[in-house]
């Protein structure tokens, strides 16, 4: 009946705490949005982003139907007609050059959709280029390393146990803003207090009084990009106090004397000098987490996007090594998700990089992929194996990437690009083709990437809240559509070929017997459903398909709107590792030699002036910008200044500053405020919305600058290619 409302329980997929919602509905129309108080794992919590789900949705901007660009205009077509136009664009490039000529980019939104969890490995392969690029490496590239390198899996990553924990270190975090990263915490703000309601605490360490940092038993400034050298102090204090307890792990840890060996050279007072934390707190913060109950130290992007990041993300880990706080409650602990099956045993190849290098700077593959700051370079230089056409799935790396101005300006140098997005954005106003996927309430949800990583185990599915529509086309179909073009198939290939092609394959991996038997039995209304049944039903908590009557399907979850909590996280060492030697690593030879470069810039001249990015709360990077809710009220696109620094420049609150880098600049409003540490500026990334060909009108009318105009794609991080995004030296003056 017309006008009658009705609840729908739905995952939010806005950022990585995986909140349950509690839609209310009204002729296909979401007319109110409340955290699901009956939800396992959020228990009600609702952040501004989460509030506007529905408006996201019907947001008039959103592209519905694929467009092409013609005559420099982007016009409506039809889906045949736009997959015809990708096959003429794309098929003649793959032939005449082959498969290298053409890139692909790969946005953070993917990790958000079921469709990027599934879809996106196999269109890669069919695509079968190594020019490969991705969000990762202008975020968490580090985190992967050093990981693969410690524990011998890139994403066997050990989040804090938030709920557990007497003390916790946080560096380079803002949750109370970010919601939380690479460690899944619905509420993160909520179980901070309640360590300290629970008589435990927890430090902050930003160049920045965040949000967070206010509510923090304490708050210590720090010299952007040089947390490896507090994290060294510290691990120096513990040796030098014989404070080392590996607890239970003592025989799985390997390296420990080469660790004491390197620390040798970062006593707290060499280090104070570059850091700017005092070194008799630097020595307390090593007291106070070898002497608490349980302890964690938690590093995020902060940590990740800057020149050190790998040896950083390394040494929170090492931290943790060395206090017994890895995986033991309380300390950092490997989840276990639901679609995962843990290993048979410990040991495996161990990880690597390097495979293959880039065409133009030689850098080295990580992870299946080459650094984003290279991505002009292979576009722009002429030669064998140049870049002429471009695949982006999600993502705006127009305003994310290092030196964007000089990426815009090479996109227009391509002979085609493809682009697989709900909006005419500042990228895909370079896109021959767009194709647009359902929105979020148009298609089931479940979370491949941040259940891996959630601080209590727990599993939840979301079925569509509203039907397709008329135009609507699942993004499943469309990269399997792309499959089947990019294979030579043809633009009118039946994308039920893919999906049943990769249904055989997750059921011959998941029996060693007769999988056909087994296909009968696997439920799901549509095909991403289908696989992430048998995920289920063959993974940890699984029900092998009956075998198991208790077990896990996408049937129980159907019957689970708020979730399945599985328990708390539990120890996973040894069974976790995959280095060759079955142990955790501490002293990978890669990681020992850029010690060395660590140890060498001690004595490095100090910039001036450095730029860091931040968040806010209802932003997240340039995704809800074009939500009217989420960017009203005061300018959040200000560039902070200390009021020493303010006053020796002769800049004034509210007045323009000229902001410059070696890579480019821009203006932007000056905010004194003593936020930010002396010698630290800040500006938020993800703005800068005043780009001709951009179909998004609130976004317009709040256009920001583009922080990533100064970053510079010359400087990363060598072990992980990540692009360096804080601590960039600029100059400033009055514009």
């Amino acid at each position: 009946m017309a006008g009658v409302n009705r609840t729908a329980y739905r995952t939010c997929p806005l950022c990585e705490a995986a909140c349950g919602l509690e839609l209310t509905v009204a002729d296909d129309v979401v007319t109110s949005v409340r955290g699901d108080r009956d939800h396992v794992f959020s228990h009600g919590f609702l952040c501004p982003k989460g509030a506007t789900f529905g408006r996201l949705s019907d947001d008039p901007d959103r592209l519905r139907r694929p467009m092409i660009r013609r005559g420099g205009r982007h016009e409506e077509v039809s889906w045949p007609e736009a997959f015809a136009a990708v096959e003429a664009g794309l098929r003649p490039i793959i032939a005449g050059y082959g498969p290298q000529a053409v890139a692909a980019y790969l946005g953070n939104p993917n990790v958000h959709t079921m469709a990027g969890g599934l879809y996106v490995t196999p269109l890669l392969k069919a695509l079968g280029t190594r020019n490969i690029f991705s969000a990762s490496t202008v975020d968490q590239m580090p985190k992967h390393v050093s990981c693969g390198y410690l524990y011998g899996n890139p994403l066997a990553i050990p989040v804090p146990d938030l709920d557990r924990t007497d003390y916790l270190l946080m560096l380079g975090a803002n949750p109370w803003e970010s919601n939380g990263s690479l460690a899944t915490a619905a509420d993160f703000p909520g179980r901070l207090r309640a360590i300290q309601a629970r008589g435990g605490r927890f430090v902050v360490v930003d160049p920045r009084r965040t949000r967070t940092a206010e509510h923090a038993d304490e708050h210590l400034f720090i010299r952007p990009g040089t947390d490896a050298y507090l994290l060294f102090g510290i691990v120096h204090t513990l040796f030098a106090e014989e404070l080392i307890d590996l607890g239970r792990l003592t025989p799985y840890i390997n390296g420990v004397e080469e660790l004491r060996g390197l620390a040798a050279a970062f006593g707290p007072e060499r280090v104070t000098a570059v850091c700017d934390v005092p070194a008799d707190r630097i020595r307390g913060l090593a007291r106070e987490l070898a002497a608490a109950p349980t302890a964690a130290v938690y590093g995020r992007i902060g940590t990740c996007t800057v020149e050190f990041g790998t040896l950083t993300s390394w040494l929170v880990d090492v931290v943790n090594v060395l206090t017994g706080n890895l995986d033991r409650p309380g300390g950092v602990m490997f989840p276990l998700a639901a679609h995962l099956r843990p290993n048979a045993q410990p040991g495996g190849r161990g990880f690597s990089t390097g495979r293959w290098h880039s065409r133009v700077r030689g850098l080295p593959e990580v992870k299946g992929e080459l650094p984003v700051a290279t991505l002009a370079d292979e576009i722009e230089t002429p030669g064998e194996g140049q870049v002429r056409a471009f695949l982006t799935v999600a993502g705006n790396p127009v305003l994310s990437t290092p030196n964007s101005d000089r990426l815009a300006r090479a996109l227009d140098g391509l002979d085609f690009m493809v682009s697989v997005d709900p909006y005419l954005n500042e990228t895909t106003r370079h896109a021959d083709v767009i194709l647009p996927p359902l929105d979020a309430l148009r298609k089931g949800h479940y979370d491949f990437s941040f259940l891996a990583l959630a601080v209590r185990n727990f599993v939840a599915y979301s079925p569509p809240v509203l039907p397709p529509g008329p135009d609507g086309m699942d993004e499943c179909d469309i990269l399997a559509r792309l499959i089947l073009i990019i294979s030579g198939q043809g633009a009118e290939a039946d994308p039920a070929l893919v999906h049943e092609r990769l249904l055989e394959q997750a059921l011959s991996r998941a029996f060693s017997g007769d999988a056909a038997a087994s296909r009968s039995q696997v439920s799901g209304d549509g095909p991403a459903e289908r696989l992430l049944d048998v995920a289920l039903r063959t993974g940890a908590y699984g029900d092998r398909f009956g075998a198991v009557p208790d077990g896990l399907s996408l049937d129980r979850l159907l019957a689970a709107p708020h979730g399945i909590d599985l328990g708390p996280l539990q120890s996973r060492i040894p069974e976790v590792l995959k280095t060759p030697s079955g142990l955790v690593e501490l002293a990978a030879p890669p990681l020992i030699a850029e010690v060395t470069r660590l140890r060498d810039a001690l004595d490095r001249p100090r910039p001036g002036l450095v730029l860091i990015g931040r968040r806010h709360l209802r932003s997240n990077n340039s995704w809800m910008h074009n939500v009217p809710a989420l960017v009203k009220g005061r300018d959040r696109c200000t560039l902070q200044i200390h009021p020493a620094d303010a006053a020796g420049l002769a800049l004034t609150d509210g007045a323009p500053a000229a902001v410059t880098s070696r890579a480019g600049s821009l203006s932007a409003t000056v905010e004194v405020t003593d936020r930010v540490m002396p010698g630290v500026v800040s500006l938020p990334h993800g703005w800068g919305h005043d780009l001709p060909g951009v179909r998004m009108s609130v976004a317009a009318a709040h256009p920001g600058v583009n922080s990533n105009v100064l970053t510079d794609e010359l400087v990363i991080d060598p072990l992980s290619g990540n692009a360096v995004l804080n601590g960039i030296p600029v100059e400033i003056k009055p514009a």
